[in-house]
C-alpha cells in the first residue's frame, strides 16, 4: 500500500488518532468501578451455576433410580420362581424388590409393584412370572416435602423350571 507524501493518514498516524479517540469514547478511569468485573462475573456465575447443579443431580437421580427399578424387577421375578408356596413368593419378591430399592437409597414409601402369572398357576413348571416395578423419583434436596417429578418402571420376567 503506498502513501503519498502529503497525505495525513499514515499508518502511525491513523493508529495514534483511533487510539485518542477511543480513550476519549472510554473516558477517564474510574477508581471506583475498578475490581467490579470481578464481583459481577462471580455473581453470575453463582446464579447460573446453582441450577445447572441441581439439573446434573436430578439427573443423576433418575438414572440412580432406573438402576434401583431394573435391579428390583429381576431379583422379585428370580425370588418369587425360586419359592416353595405362591404365599411365601409374593412375600419374598416384595422384600427383594424392596432391599434392592433401599440400596439405591429410596424409600419404602416410593415403590410400586405388581405381579403376574401367565400360562397356569403361578410356580406351574414352565409357568412365566411378570413383575412389574414402579418407582416415583423425589425432587433432589427436598427430603422434608414429599414431591415427585418422575416415575421410572422395569419389568422382569421370569420362567419357573420344569424340573425345579
Amino acid at each position: 500500500m503506498r502513501h503519498c507524501r502529503g497525505s495525513k493518514y499514515r499508518p502511525s498516524r491513523w493508529l495514534a488518532e483511533l487510539r485518542r479517540r477511543l480513550a476519549a469514547v472510554a473516558g477517564p478511569d474510574d477508581p471506583a468501578a475498578r475490581g467490579s468485573a470481578v464481583v459481577e462475573f462471580v455473581f453470575l456465575g453463582a446464579l447460573l451455576l446453582v441450577p445447572v447443579v441441581y439439573f446434573v443431580i436430578a439427573v443423576a437421580q433418575v438414572q440412580g433410580s432406573s438402576f434401583a427399578v431394573v435391579s428390583a424387577a429381576d431379583y422379585a421375578a428370580k425370588v418369587f420362581v425360586a419359592a416353595d408356596t405362591p404365599a411365601a413368593a409374593h412375600g419374598q419378591a416384595e422384600q427383594a424388590a424392596l432391599l434392592s430399592v433401599q440400596d439405591f437409597g429410596f424409600g419404602p414409601g416410593d415403590l410400586g409393584m405388581a405381579i403376574s402369572c401367565g400360562g397356569g398357576a403361578c410356580l406351574d413348571p414352565g409357568s412365566t412370572v411378570t413383575v412389574n416395578v414402579s418407582l416415583e423419583v423425589p425432587l433432589p434436596l427436598t427430603s422434608g416435602l414429599d414431591l415427585s417429578f418422575a416415575t421410572v418402571t422395569s419389568t422382569a420376567t421370569q420362567i419357573v423350571e420344569r424340573y425345579g
